[in-house]
Order: C-alpha cells, then structure tokens, then sequence
C-alpha cells in the first residue's frame, strides 16, 4: 500500500529505529513513546486492520505474537511489559496497519486510559 507509513518503513523508503525483524516481522521504537520502552510490531504484509485478519493469517498473526516475548527479553522487560492492539478509530488505531504496541520499562497502571 503506497500511503501507509509503515508500509513504507518496510519498503526501506522510512528508515525506523528497528529493535527486531525477521522474513515476516518487523518492530521498531515508537516516535512518541508512552513508556520508557515502546516498540511497534508489525507484519511486513498490509493489513490494515485487526478485523481485517482471516483464517490464512493464522501462522502470520502467531509470528507476531511469539515475537513478543523475543523483544521484550532483548529489551530487558523481566519485571513486565503490556501488549496493546488498537482497532480503528474509537479503539485509538492512527495507523491503519496492524501492530503491536509493547511497552514496558516502569510499572503500568490501570486502566490504561
């Protein structure tokens, strides 16, 4: 998709700070971090989003979140971290494009907001 940021970061035309990547994943530092620690992980296909998902993105979505774990030990987030996927517009979605928000890095409260 040629008008979506991530899309682009992908593509090499954006240049992330990348924390991670692999054939099907990549995750980066968010520009304006919540947390001490706030990386994005996303599926380097479009899908812009989480109810866009089909039963043939089963091994893609299970990629994305066994990268997880994987990014947060390389972060150093033993004493916990939090997931967070945004789903359109009243969900706080701005980029149309699946990812994973993980944050960690301090002690989180609840609810989030």
């Amino acid at each position: 998709m040629t008008d979506c940021l991530f899309c682009k970061m992908v593509a090499g035309e954006i240049k992330p700070d990348v924390v991670y990547e692999n054939d099907h994943v990549l995750a980066f530092r968010d520009i304006r971090p919540q947390a001490p620690t706030h990386v994005l992980i996303i599926p380097k296909i479009h899908i812009a989003t989480l109810d866009e998902l089909k039963p043939e993105d089963a091994a893609l979505a299970g990629e994305l979140l066994l990268s997880v774990p994987l990014i947060a030990r390389q972060e150093n987030l033993a004493e916990g971290y939090r997931t967070v996927i945004n789903c359109r517009a009243h969900g706080g979605q701005e980029v149309y494009h699946v990812h994973i928000h993980l944050l960690g890095g301090r002690r989180l409260s609840w609810p989030p907001g």
